[in-house]
């Protein structure tokens, strides 16, 4: 018999807020002065050790700029900080409209983006069209590093290499845009190596990072601190899975994490999630076709907990894809379950390497 309360759900879940892109004005605001006014423009004191302090906390920063691409960049290259701005808006649009664009290109929600901007016009008109974007003044630049949405409580390997794993994917997709071909044709291309292990001690920290940043490709939304993924990583009744991927561009880092209730007769999915970097790689299908298999071989009942909101529909959609159908619904939980006439077999595109 399944119970279904609403207490089921996390305590935790959706209460962090969070900056995962900071978006730069350059005029007055990275720099003093006005590029078209004075070539000769200096940086302000500490953005370069703001920058890259920013960087290495796992904070990916970007650029909103009313400017001529070609001399704002050229500029950022004289100091070497071009690197460090992923898809850079530096045109004559709307700052909001620029704002859209980095969020849509990077795939991350605007109300985990924040803007820093010298005009008052400009913020206003950023938190009119987007209200959930946190707006910064540029006269608050010396006290950026110490704003708590800049201090993640956890920077891990991954956070640290997060810039250079999303400039891979700038690679990626570029080749993608140009591939002539299914999009099977071009996953196959990528030489894509999928690790899924039971987590070690030493994945914990990226492990609950994952549940604190992940929400579009999130089932549940439930958040666990390193105590509580190190007690479910050494329970008898739970397994705690965490996947890694590779490809011909590089290591994607840890990507996602799946956290099974075992009871002797039925096994439930709490938890599956993966980061948005890997949405189009097939590799929620995977994990979830691995313990629809492994549940299976055990002859146990297979669940999957589920709790919609405004961003993980694509979850839902990818349990269905795999045969889940709805069992029950109690308030916002949803119990699904699989009656094994759907296992798919891994996709050849990917090698599957599984490690206990």
């Amino acid at each position: 018999m399944i119970n279904l309360k609403s207490e089921q759900i996390h305590s935790d879940a959706y209460q962090h807020k969070i900056i995962k892109c900071l978006v730069w004005d350059l005029d007055n605001t990275l720099w003093h002065g006005v590029l078209l006014e004075d070539k000769h423009v200096n940086l302000h004191d500490d953005v370069i050790h703001i920058i890259k302090t920013l960087d290495s906390r796992g904070i990916l920063q970007s650029i909103a700029s009313k400017n001529d691409h070609k001399r704002a960049m050229d500029k950022l290259q004289e100091w070497g900080l071009q690197e460090y701005f992923l898809y850079p808006q530096i045109n004559w649009n709307s700052k909001a409209h620029s704002i859209q664009k980095i969020s849509q290109s990077i795939n991350i929600s605007l109300e985990n983006i924040a803007f820093i901007d010298d005009q008052d016009f400009e913020l206003a008109e950023v938190r009119c069209y987007y209200p959930q974007v946190i707006c910064f003044q540029a006269s608050d630049l010396r006290q950026l590093l110490d704003i708590p949405e800049m201090n993640p409580s956890l920077i891990t390997e991954d956070a640290k290499q997060r810039r250079m794993m999303y400039l891979s994917d700038i690679n990626r997709k570029q080749d993608e845009e140009t591939f002539f071909g299914s999009q099977e044709e071009f996953l196959a291309t990528l030489n894509m190596h999928l690790t899924i292990s039971s987590a070690q001690i030493e994945d914990l920290q990226r492990a609950s990072e994952l549940t604190v940043r992940t929400h579009q490709l999130n089932t549940t939304g439930y958040t666990y601190s390193y105590e509580e993924l190190n007690h479910f990583r050494q329970s008898d009744q739970h397994k705690l899975l965490i996947a890694e991927l590779n490809d011909k561009y590089g290591n994607y880092g840890k990507i996602g994490l799946a956290l099974i209730e075992c009871q002797p007769d039925k096994w439930t999915i709490q938890l599956l999630l993966m980061s948005c970097r890997v949405m189009s790689r097939g590799v929620g299908t995977v994990i979830l076709n691995y313990l629809i298999k492994l549940a299976q071989d055990h002859h146990v009942t297979l669940y999957a907990q589920f709790v919609a909101n405004n961003q993980n529909r694509m979850m839902y959609i990818t349990y269905k894809f795999a045969g889940f159908e709805e069992f029950k619904s109690c308030e916002k939980l949803t119990l699904l379950t699989h009656n094994f006439s759907q296992v798919q077999p891994f996709p050849e595109y990917m090698t599957i390497e599984i490690k206990n």
